[in-house]
């Protein structure tokens, strides 16, 4: 049983604790069937439980009562869906992550269009911002969307992209040329069945998860399907990931939660030389510091969430640091559960052998986990200069 004491921390409210308590019942019933033979079959099936029970709402505004999004409920729901079902956790935020930038930015017509499909899961959503040569270098995008008449046509490539060649919809970034660098995107939303717009490979990863590498040839948009203004994507992205950031820190706390979990019942049931393993003081060294990692990255992820949800003068630093944290620590501890699991720690099919497949991408993707501490170091020499 995973410790839940953490839902009476002052980062959170009591609705939080009811409705975290609430997805983890539902979660242990209702993915402990899932079928992972085809992660596409799965994605789709686990789309659809998530929003036939309600648990898609947060990830979006209600069109009819736009308050802002929940940072902490995101982050709960992150960290209980990843201690049940890696591919679970995706799911879920990827119609957040992919329908981030009309809940923040959109029209009333955009929102109206496809937030109610995403909150339901009756459409799958996928966002698109990093290219060949531009992972955690968004600047150096140089995908096009040029103006001809009322629409904007799209050129060029995008890949790493989750939901890619399942989504309904993608927030694609492209190059309008407003000025060099930065200040040059703008962000769109594409219906996945327009002309032009191509899954050209598929990639396979050591946790399978649908990714893609979209091609867009002459792909024609109506100019309405810009998100905010010309020139202002490169800002709706950083305000997404800003949001969703604390949230990857938040699902690697729930893989390591899960690990040490699976350790603590490990160590107590196995026997060593007529005792328990958990009776042996290097191991309970081991859990020690497991247990350490596990706290300190639920603090800073509930801090991070908290100050975001509060409306925080600065949410960025933390957001990093939460994110770095939590990453790097969850590897640790899902290494050290391997360790204590022997060689059932490796068998394939084993659940720490999966946390193990699963916890290394978290230290990549939405900005790796060097980028971040680039982040953290500017934040606190501004902080020293100011």
């Amino acid at each position: 049983m995973a410790d839940k004491t953490f839902l009476d921390w002052p980062f959170l409210e009591p609705r939080h604790k009811d409705w975290a308590m609430a997805l983890d019942d539902w979660a242990g019933t209702a993915l402990a069937s899932v079928d992972h033979g085809d992660t596409d079959t799965a994605c789709r099936s686990l789309v659809k439980a998530l929003g036939e029970g309600g648990w898609l709402l947060p990830t979006a505004v209600d069109p009819s009562d736009p308050r802002p999004l929940d940072v902490r409920t995101l982050c709960l729901a992150r960290e209980t869906l990843a201690r049940h079902d890696g591919l679970a956790d995706f799911v879920f935020a990827m119609q957040g992550l992919g329908t981030g930038a009309v809940s923040l930015f959109g029209t009333a017509a955009q929102q109206a269009e496809w937030l109610p499909l995403t909150r339901s899961g009756a459409a799958i959503a996928g966002f698109a911002l990093t290219e060949p040569q531009s992972g955690s270098d968004v600047a150096n995008s140089t995908m096009t969307a040029t103006r001809d008449g009322s629409d904007y046509v799209l050129e060029g490539e995008k890949t790493w992209i989750s939901n890619g060649g399942i989504a309904d919809v993608y927030t694609v970034f492209a190059r309008t040329g407003e000025a060099p660098g930065a200040k040059g995107l703008s962000a769109f939303l594409v219906p996945a069945d327009t002309p032009g717009l191509n899954v050209a490979e598929r990639l396979e990863t050591i946790a399978p998860h649908p990714l893609a590498r979209l091609w867009f040839d002459g792909c024609r948009i109506p100019a309405s399907a810009m998100i905010g203004a010309p020139g202002q994507g490169f800002r709706i992205a950083m305000s997404v990931l800003d949001v969703f950031r604390t949230t990857v820190a938040a699902a690697a706390l729930g893989f390591a939660r899960r690990a040490l979990d699976e350790t603590l019942a490990r160590v107590q049931a196995r026997q060593v030389q007529g005792a328990p393993l958990a009776d042996l003081q290097m191991v309970q060294a081991h859990l020690a510091e497991m247990a350490l990692r596990v706290d300190a990255s639920a603090l800073l992820v509930y801090r991070a969430a908290w100050a975001k949800d509060m409306g925080a003068p600065r949410v960025t630093r933390e957001a990093a640091m939460a994110k770095l944290y939590a990453t790097d620590e969850a590897q640790k501890v899902i290494d050290a559960a391997v360790q204590l699991h022997g060689g059932d720690g490796v068998r394939s099919g084993a659940v720490v052998e999966r946390l193990y497949r699963e916890i290394r991408a978290l230290r990549i993707y939405e900005g790796a986990s060097d980028v971040q501490k680039v982040i953290i170091a500017r934040a606190t020499l501004a902080e020293a200069g100011a």
